[in-house]
């Protein structure tokens, strides 16, 4: 045991450190299904290196093979290809492993498994998140409901009358300002965050007509807050009837918020409205083309990291880039396209 622990704290390859964890987890008497929960291998794994360790010592725990892309036939090459293609998930060291324990191969280059990968067609990609709450037939519906209600009222936004104003917030963090950018290789880019948590809430406003956006800042999102921005909203439209459409945040639907809109719209019929406001499916942001303005401020002020000094100056560069902003991306006709009747 004290061989196979100095063993263990030398810094062995990752593969012979996991085949020596197996065989001390298995020596601290350890169950297999709990080493393979650990561990992420086989019970074969564990059998396999237990008896290499107790007939070789932690000689039997080594590589073996430190040699060239040569170890595979072309049947076995063949075989790892649709082992891959049949998989669910991949990772390299799983690979790894596997070819080592069935084949008894070893890579001198983490390329050759790389071109395997490629072969397979798997590449290295980012995740993507996903909603499992998410309704694919909900998310048409109010998109269908959204194209529909836009196209009756198309005379008077192209009049100018009603305006069409998509709203969301988003809250911006200092540590937003750090990503990927281009510097020297041999250099690492620094940029100077004291609180990389601390944060500044953002409303913004996208004119579906004009396309123009809008966009103001308060200390949280809240119903407070979301009634001071439609406030602020109906000053700029001064003479025109408004109609919001954004998420189901709860500060959306309070009672504080129907309070107010009850006092705007008064007796009035719901078709007359000053301020309507209407819902996206839930759990479907990217039914919200703000959130693509959001996305452009945001890589504008990590490609403008150097003059990110202090969250003052990100805050200024996130709010200049995109305020009385005219933008123009696919998404803004996805509910038909508007334009003003001059």
């Amino acid at each position: 045991m004290h061989e196979l622990s100095q063993f263990i704290q030398g810094n062995p390859d990752p593969r012979e450190l996991k085949r020596a964890l197996a065989v001390q987890m298995v020596l601290q008497d350890y169950r297999h299904r709990e080493i393979q929960a650990v561990l992420q291998v086989s019970s074969g794994f564990i059998s396999k290196w237990t008896a290499a360790f107790e007939q070789q010592g932690v000689g039997g725990l080594q590589l073996k093979h430190k040699g060239s892309t040569g170890y595979l036939d072309a049947g076995e090459r063949l075989a790892v290809l649709e082992w891959l293609k049949q998989k669910n998930y991949w990772d390299l060291q799983e690979l790894q492993a596997h070819l080592e324990n069935r084949y008894d191969v070893v890579f001198g280059s983490l390329q050759s498994y790389y071109e395997l990968f490629h072969t397979a067609g798997i590449s290295w990609k980012k995740t993507q998140k996903r909603n499992p709450k998410k309704d694919p037939e909900l998310v048409e519906k109010k998109k269908q409901e959204i194209t529909t209600w836009l196209e009756a009222h198309r005379v008077l936004i192209e009049a100018g009358e009603l305006v069409v104003l998509f709203i969301d917030e988003c809250h911006l963090l200092w540590g937003d300002v750090t990503g990927y950018v281009w510097g020297q290789t041999n250099q690492r880019i620094e940029i100077p965050i004291v609180n990389e948590r601390q944060r500044q809430t953002y409303y913004g406003a996208l004119n579906y007509c004009t396309q123009e956006f809008l966009v103001e800042a308060y200390p949280q999102g809240s119903s407070e807050s979301t009634i001071k921005f439609l406030k602020y909203l109906q000053l700029q439209y001064p003479q025109q009837r408004l109609a919001i459409f954004w998420d189901g945040a709860s500060y959306h639907r309070s009672e504080e918020l129907r309070t107010y809109l009850q006092s705007v719209n008064q007796d009035l019929a719901e078709d007359l409205w000053l301020l309507t406001c209407t819902r996206f499916a839930p759990n479907a942001p990217e039914q919200n083309p703000v959130e693509d303005v959001w996305l452009q401020a945001k890589r504008f002020i990590r490609s403008s990291y150097h003059l990110c000094k202090s969250f003052t100056v990100v805050k200024f560069l996130f709010k200049f880039v995109i305020h009385h902003q005219v933008f123009n991306f696919s998404k803004l006709s996805m509910y038909g396209s508007f334009s003003l009747i001059t």
